[in-house]
């Protein structure tokens, strides 16, 4: 028995063998080819993959980069625009101040002189007023005095002398 398991076993064997060389042989031909087909399909995709992953993180970084000098760019604008309403502010309300300065001083200016104007009015009523009151004051003691005849001639003469030395 031991013969016959040998001999089953030697041809077991061999027919296992060609089964085995025939397998691969076959899968070889149909499913080896199709399964490394997939395989280098699917590197090559992976591939594909990481570069357009690389491609991408370069242009997002390129992107940040240039939204970051963009906003650099706006916040300079927007500093400077500042600046300027600021500036322009400052102008206007130098320009107000001087123009209001300039009204004060026309006004203090006209009023300085209505001021001037009614004192003068004034003082030439009082002088008039004084003048008129001295001269009826100057005639009615000039009537008193010169009723007397040697005061009369007196006064005259006393006059024709002032006029002789102004």
């Amino acid at each position: 028995m031991e013969k016959l398991i040998s001999e089953f076993s030697s041809g077991l064997f061999f027919w296992q063998t060609i089964i085995f060389v025939t397998l691969i042989f076959l899968l070889r031909k149909y499913a080896w080819k199709p399964i490394l087909d997939t395989v280098n399909e699917r590197e090559k995709s992976i591939r594909d993959s990481l570069n357009s992953a690389k491609e991408a993180k370069k242009e997002m970084e390129n992107m940040q980069a240039e939204n970051k000098k963009i906003l650099q760019e706006a916040r300079a604008e927007s500093d400077a625009m500042v600046n300027q309403a600021k500036q322009s502010g400052k102008e206007l309300i130098e320009k107000a101040k001087s123009e209001a300065r300039s009204e004060a001083e026309k006004i203090l200016t006209q009023a300085r002189s209505s001021i001037e104007n009614e004192k003068r009015a004034a003082m030439n009523e009082i002088k008039n007023q004084v003048a008129d009151l001295s001269i009826e004051i100057a005639s009615k003691v000039l009537e008193q005095e010169l009723d007397k005849d040697k005061n009369h001639q007196d006064y005259i003469d006393k006059l024709l002398n002032e006029k002789k030395f102004n």
